[in-house]
């Protein structure tokens, strides 16, 4: 019989202090402000990126992760991702969002669509999704703030 220890992989979870405090969000401008701090300004308008913040119950970010890059007109962000950096860093909430190097603010049809699966995922995991928000170079734009989530 073969040893089956021999391929099987292992998961780790990792978690390394930025040197950054803990950012309190008080609502879409908090957390676009903090957003804006991540983001890769040189990159900004010229490919689309998708990052995840996760929260505490006080939401307080405790960790970030950038989970997708893709072209000038999308991003894939896979929710398996998303929710494994969640559940990792033992997260309550998660604020996501992402770029439109366009500088256009209204989300598209697959951005809502998205928003909606996280949301449904979130319900389920007891994690809950406070905001998805767009970034562009000189804006933002808050799903929560506009009744779409």
């Amino acid at each position: 019989m073969k040893n089956l220890f021999n391929t099987i992989g292992e998961v780790k979870a990792t978690y390394k202090t930025t040197g950054k405090p803990f950012a309190q969000i008080t609502g879409s401008k908090d957390a676009a402000t903090l957003l804006r701090e991540l983001w890769d300004q040189d990159t900004i308008e010229y490919y689309e990126s998708f990052c995840v913040l996760m929260l505490n119950r006080a939401n307080k970010v405790i960790a970030y992760r950038f989970v997708g890059q893709g072209g000038t007109s999308g991003v894939i962000a896979d929710p398996k991702t998303i929710f494994q950096a969640a559940l990792l860093a033992n997260s309550s909430a998660l604020i996501v969002a992402h770029n439109h190097p366009s500088g256009q603010l209204k989300p598209s049809r697959q951005d809502l669509n998205l928003t909606e699966k996280v949301k449904l995922g979130g319900d389920f995991l007891d994690i809950h999704l406070l905001d998805h928000i767009i970034i562009t170079a000189d804006g933002h734009y808050s799903m929560a703030d506009n009744g779409e989530l």
